[in-house]
């Protein structure tokens, strides 16, 4: 590769699998120091395994992005083994309930899918911000989705809500911490395959998801990493406040 993260400390929120995991491969094998953070020890020590077994420098470190606490510990750890953040990639999220009418919707499910998504981006921007601002040098990537600008009845409309959130809470935080040297940027994939949505989506969808998307096929978790290198790595660097989808010709801004 071409080391395009040499030495940097990369933190990837959400990497014990899927797309969090493929980014933080492929920032490892960019020369990044990585930090792969989530809440399944086992599935953390399986992806530790796998970086450090073709020459990645990797820590894992667990957590959750909904308590503040915890992420404020998890700064403290990594600043005590690695150094402070140079990269975070802010890819924790999902949705936790299915998609529905609004009025079926309870307001747990809401409040899960904000806080899954929105509030721990939010608290994760709150966390380690301050020492890139204070540094004066940073590169953030944030996680929407192709939902928060596409309604669809596939897409849960808590989770749809909170991803628009992200957006805008990137760019104001690019607006805040751009004259401190620190760019923020938000990734917004369309389907992507893993090991998880392909076992849960049948095969016929899959082939119906293909054919919708200009570029025949549907996304891997290849794509969304490098959609995030590039945001994280110098070639971006006055690059700040954007929404780059990752859909295969399937999303128009």
């Amino acid at each position: 590769m071409n080391g395009h993260l040499a030495d940097r400390v990369a933190l990837v929120t959400g990497s014990s699998r899927g797309v969090g995991a493929g980014i933080a491969e492929l920032f490892a094998r960019e020369g990044a120091h990585v930090v792969v953070h989530g809440r399944d020890t086992a599935a953390l020590e399986a992806v530790r395994d796998r970086l450090a077994a073709h020459g990645g420098s990797v820590l894992t470190v667990v957590g959750d992005t909904t308590s503040l606490d915890d992420l404020t510990a998890t700064r403290e750890a990594i600043e005590r083994e690695r150094g402070p953040v140079d990269v975070l990639v802010a890819n924790a999220g999902g949705s936790p309930v299915r998609p529905g009418a609004i009025e079926d919707i309870t307001e747990a499910d809401w409040r899960a899918s904000i806080d899954a998504n929105l509030t721990a981006t939010f608290l994760t921007l709150k966390t380690f911000l301050p020492s890139m601002k204070q540094r004066g040098s940073g590169a953030v990537v944030t996680m929407s989705s192709a939902a928060a600008r596409r309604p669809s009845a596939m897409s849960p409309v808590a989770y749809a809500a909170a991803k628009a959130g992200i957006e805008l809470l990137t760019r104001d935080a690019a607006a805040q911490a751009g004259p401190f040297g620190v760019r923020v940027n938000c990734i917004a994939p369309e389907t992507i395959l893993t090991e998880r949505t392909s076992l849960q989506i049948p095969a016929d969808v899959q082939a119906a998801l293909r054919d919708a998307h200009p570029i025949r096929r549907l996304g891997t978790p290849t794509d969304v990493a490098e959609a995030a290198l590039y945001l994280a790595s110098d070639a971006a660097s006055w690059v700040s406040g954007i929404v780059l989808d990752v859909a295969g010709g399937a999303v128009f801004a």
